[in-house]
């Protein structure tokens, strides 16, 4: 469980303002799954999808998405991360191959969530890309209640991951705004 509780370059807990928040979080909660649910909503809803807001910067790191107060779904899922290794729970990535339709007709690319173990319910996943008309993400373990319902041609990567997928890394670092992002989102296709 060590590399899903690391901080890393990119899932950065030990950041002075990620780590205030994560405690800010965590008060009151009695268990794990009470700070997982604090969290989770918070992420999702307080920290702005970038494909919703249709402007504004790429972050990667999760004290860039606090400090921004937006990113893309794989930024959310790194704040997330930070959040809740930061506060001792075990915390990976997670991806699914999505239909990025929504943007520009006919193209494909990773979706990024997450999978907390929790005490009471092992490994459980969730989504904190944002609720809006259609999307509805949930945390009721065990009950998954994810962002998307997968659709034709779609499907999830088994995996978890203690680090974000390098053609992740890639698309943040290189597509600076929502503009540049939109369509040349990162594919598993493109995955080595």
């Amino acid at each position: 469980m060590e590399e899903y509780l690391a901080s890393t370059d990119i899932i950065d807990f030990t950041h002075p303002k990620v780590s205030e928040k994560a405690r800010e979080l965590a008060k009151g909660c009695k268990n794990d799954t009470e700070i997982a649910k604090q969290c989770f909503e918070f992420v999702r809803d307080e920290i702005r999808h970038t494909g919703d807001a249709g402007k504004g910067i790429t972050t990667l790191r999760a004290s860039e998405v606090l400090e921004q107060g937006q990113g893309w779904c794989y930024a959310k899922s790194h704040l997330l991360a930070a959040l809740l290794r930061a506060n001792g729970i075990p915390t990976a990535l997670c991806y699914q191959r999505l239909s990025c339709s929504e943007y520009v007709e006919g193209i494909y690319c990773l979706h990024g969530l997450n999978a907390v173990y929790l005490k009471a319910f092992g490994w459980y996943r969730v989504d904190t890309r944002g609720n809006k008309e259609g999307v509805d993400a949930q945390f009721n373990p065990p009950h998954e209640k994810l962002a998307f319902e997968l659709g034709e041609n779609e499907y999830d990567l088994s995996e978890r991951y203690s680090q974000p997928l390098p053609v992740v890394i890639e698309a943040l670092k290189t597509r600076k705004n929502y503009g540049e992002m939109v369509g040349h989102f990162p594919d598993f296709n493109s995955i080595e």
